[in-house]
């Protein structure tokens, strides 16, 4: 399986802006988080970028995709209805090929040389189908996830047969349907916001719709279960960490992870020291004197 294609979603109107945040890259240059995710999915392979976007906001996103704007493809979602509805958007640009999907509000961390995204398609290509990157995530995170459930695969350190597919669970719910064997406590796959899929979801997503009431957001969750009893999908353990930039404080930890894993790791390390020693300093006559702090 060769994967030349990615389709970026980008057209959720709360987070459209968020691609359009500046970071500093590991090498020290300034960089849009759309840079980084093409940069991502250019050295997996890739050739063709499609990104699903709000109406109007090309001009903004070829501004800020910088060395990739020639390899971009922009599809509107000119009405909200849900990110599985948004991915299908970029149907005609897939074709019959399988593809990298990324979303826009995910930035990924390799602890590798070969990069996330990278990782993954180097699965998808040994095992021939549709593989989700996932990560083990704590009990208390599930809300911001979708998640999977399934059993590991003989003899292979971190893959997974998936057998269900739910978006942001009740952790009743993968309690009863999601715990996977080895596993720590309290500990489930949540999806990394990047796979490789086959066109096969394609049509899933278009079934999804047609069926839906009018209105009805269209999750990509459901169409990744069903896809799992029509055909081979794996879920894999990428050997790195993602960082969702649309939390609270996500875009922090991103531009953190990336300057401690980067060329000027010791003088942020010293800024962050002094911080917390500046910090400390100001806690400790507050205490003192017996004054809230």
């Amino acid at each position: 399986m060769s994967i030349f294609k990615a389709v970026i979603t980008a057209a959720a109107p709360d987070q459209k802006s968020l691609p359009l945040q500046s970071l500093v890259d590991q090498q020290g240059h300034d960089k849009t988080a759309l840079q980084l995710i093409a940069d991502e999915a250019v050295n997996a392979g890739v050739e063709e970028i499609c990104v699903v976007i709000c109406p109007g906001e090309k001009s903004s996103y070829q501004k800020a995709a910088g060395e990739h704007a020639s390899r971009l493809t922009f599809v509107e979602q000119d009405h909200p209805r849900g990110y599985g509805d948004a991915l299908f958007r970029a149907r005609r640009f897939v074709g019959n090929e399988p593809f990298l999907h990324l979303v826009s509000d995910h930035v990924y961390l390799s602890q590798l040389e070969r990069g996330y995204a990278g990782q993954l398609v180097d699965v998808a290509a040994i095992e021939s189908c549709a593989v989700s990157a996932v990560q083990p995530t704590r009990e208390n995170l599930l809300p911001f996830f979708g998640a999977i459930g399934g059993m590991r695969v003989a003899n292979r350190v971190g893959l997974y047969e998936v057998k269900n597919v739910i978006e942001k669970p009740t952790p009743t719910q993968a309690e009863q349907e999601l715990i996977v064997a080895g596993l720590r406590a309290s500990h489930y796959l949540c999806l990394s916001g990047i796979h490789v899929l086959t066109p096969t979801v394609m049509d899933l997503l278009e079934a999804s719709i047609s069926a839906a009431p009018p209105g009805q957001l269209i999750s990509l969750s459901p169409a990744l279960e069903t896809l799992s009893r029509q055909e081979r999908y794996l879920a894999t353990e990428v050997k790195g960490t993602r960082y969702n930039i649309g939390v609270k404080y996500g875009l922090l930890k991103a531009q953190l992870a990336l300057a401690l894993s980067g060329k000027d790791r010791d003088e942020i390390l010293s800024e962050l020291l002094g911080l917390v020693a500046e910090g400390a300093g100001t806690a400790v006559p507050l205490l003192a004197t017996g004054e809230p702090c």
